[in-house]
């Protein structure tokens, strides 16, 4: 009985840091980085300034917590959503387009955030953080692609293990490109997909034939 106190106490704190993880969040999607200050961040988690300086020393502190708590949340989606079992009832085909999809949908939604976050990251001079980002997005590319090679049989390429990760990686980076550094001008629009539609079409057939997907 004598332990049931600092039981409470804990499940309280982490409450409370989820609640100013998430309030982090918030306003960073709704204001980038340059909005994303202590006062504003501790009155949408409903804290005072001073609770959130007891927790983290610092405004660098708290949102390279927000960067790694929101990898960690992706990388664990990830492993529990892609499993034999989903491969055994879905085509390549379908998981692809619906890969695609999805990936756009969340860099439009997200955009604000992911830009936020990207430029966080790029620009921070802590080494060994920038090494932990990239060692997390890489696990979570990996689980994708070894997903795709639960399709072996289905993939053309002379070399799949080599091609379903280049795949991945390839996608990533076009809709960072197209969505979230926003470098295509209006001049580019003749050389584009016209509309999400059919830019989800063009890069899963570019996906798919690129593996030796029928």
């Amino acid at each position: 009985m004598a332990k049931k106190p600092f039981t409470a106490k804990q499940s309280r704190s982490r409450e409370s840091l989820q609640r100013l993880l998430t309030a982090a969040t918030d306003v960073l999607t709704e204001g980038g980085l340059e909005g994303a200050t202590i006062p504003r961040i501790a009155a949408r988690a409903g804290l005072s300034p001073g609770a959130v300086y007891r927790r983290f020393p610092d405004k660098d502190a708290l949102l390279q917590t927000v960067v790694l708590t929101e990898l960690e949340q992706i990388d664990e989606n990830t492993r529990t959503q892609l499993t034999p079992e989903l491969a055994e009832q879905v085509s390549l085909q379908h998981f692809a387009k619906q890969m695609i999809q999805g990936s756009l949908q969340e860099h439009r939604q997200y955009a604000t955030l992911k830009r936020a976050l990207d430029q966080y990251v790029l620009t921070h001079p802590n080494v060994a953080f920038r090494k932990k980002v990239s060692k997390l997005n890489i696990r979570t590319m990996r689980r994708v692609a070894d997903f795709l090679l639960l399709k072996r049989k289905d993939i053309k390429h002379p070399d799949p293990e080599a091609a379903v990760s280049f795949a991945v990686v390839q996608v990533g980076l076009i809709l960072r490109e197209m969505i979230l550094l926003d470098t295509m001008s209006e001049d580019w629009s003749s050389l584009l997909p016209k509309d999400d539609n059919q830019l989800v079409r063009e890069l899963t057939r570019a996906f798919l034939s690129y593996l030796g997907v029928k």
